[in-house]
């Protein structure tokens, strides 16, 4: 080691010069920034989607369609899942939405729909918050009860 090889440690140095202290620094004056401009002055902060003037895309494209903000999203659960869960002795009794929480099926804020899919051999009472018509049939035929909360 000699005196011409020594670093100081990595991350210990600031390596950029300071700008707008003096002509004396070579970055004083417009302090790096051009000659004058909006973009030159403190406080400059250039909106999202800003093309300079020109009509921003966003504003070019056509708009189409509807988004209802009242709609409600359902999470679909089939007859067939929630009969391999009784086969497999993960629910016994009732099903309720906690029920489902617990073996994974829906998250607890959502909201839940039981569907037709599939077949339900077991006479259980299932409480959900909306049922299609072909899974109220297949219930009641098993010889359930379909409860809508």
């Amino acid at each position: 080691m000699n005196l011409n090889n020594i670093k100081p440690a990595a991350g210990s140095t600031f390596n950029s010069k300071r700008i707008g202290r003096g002509q004396g620094t070579g970055k004083g004056g417009t302090s790096t920034k051009g000659h004058k401009g909006q973009k030159s002055r403190a406080g400059y902060s250039q909106k999202i989607g800003f093309e300079g003037g020109q009509m921003p895309l966003q504003r070019r494209l056509p708009k189409f369609g509807f988004k209802n903000v009242n709609r409600k999203e359902f999470r679909g659960v089939n007859l067939d899942t929630i009969q391999t869960l009784i086969e497999n002795k993960s629910i016994t009794g009732d099903i309720t939405k906690e029920v489902l929480v617990a073996n994974g099926i829906v998250s607890k804020n959502e909201l839940v729909k039981i569907m037709g899919r599939g077949e339900l051999k077991s006479a259980v009472s299932i409480s959900a918050d909306k049922f299609t018509k072909s899974a109220e049939e297949l219930i009641a035929k098993a010889g359930g009860k379909a409860i809508t909360l």
